[in-house]
């Protein structure tokens, strides 16, 4: 993979992401590059020393079956993913809906194509997720989740339980459920 190469050809397309449902080369091996928790990219044990090669390679990322894989159209190479790809940043509020934006500019809105769902990190946590593309999703970061709550609101449901979320885009996502009884008292 010629990364000099790849960097001049998304600048001269303009930084759009190119069409990797639409390449199908063979798997060529595994890359050793990991992508950490935290969204940062590592390269042979380093962090990228340009972070332009980092948001290159994310516009060639997708989730095949057999993993991770960077992909264009003549190579596919599986990559490392501690636990997702993306990482969204910042979450804004307008026509009625939530959009939020991943740290290489992808922008997406909360809604019925995009649901907010809350699943395990690697560290047992229970944190908010939201697809991007190709099978990419974006776990939400801290500051973002934070501002999600302050928005959310509360609703029971017919069972009884109470259910926090928010609305985005005439669709209701759920971020959990309040405990029966105030936390720090014994039953």
């Amino acid at each position: 993979m010629n990364i000099d190469r790849l960097l001049l050809q998304r600048d001269e397309v303009g930084g759009t992401i190119p069409p990797l449902d639409h390449w199908q080369p063979p798997l060529s091996g595994d890359m050793n590059l990991r992508i950490h928790a935290d969204g940062s990219w590592w390269h042979e044990g380093q962090t990228f020393a340009r972070p332009k090669v980092a948001r290159l390679l994310a516009t060639l990322l997708r989730l095949d079956e057999d993993g991770y894989c960077l992909v264009t159209p003549v190579e596919r190479w599986r990559i490392e993913v501690e636990d997702l790809p993306l990482v969204a940043v910042e979450a804004d509020f307008h026509d009625d809906a939530w959009w939020f934006t991943t740290q290489f500019d992808d922008v997406v809105r909360l809604d019925a194509e995009h649901p907010l769902s809350v699943t395990l990190t690697p560290q047992g946590e229970a944190v908010p997720q939201l697809p991007v593309r190709f099978g990419l999703a974006a776990r939400l970061h801290r500051n973002v989740y934070y501002q999600l709550v302050d928005a959310t609101e509360a609703r029971e449901n017919d069972d009884g339980t109470t259910e926090i979320g928010l609305m985005s885009a005439g669709q209701w996502f759920a971020l959990g459920q309040l405990d029966d009884e105030p936390s720090g008292e014994a039953p």
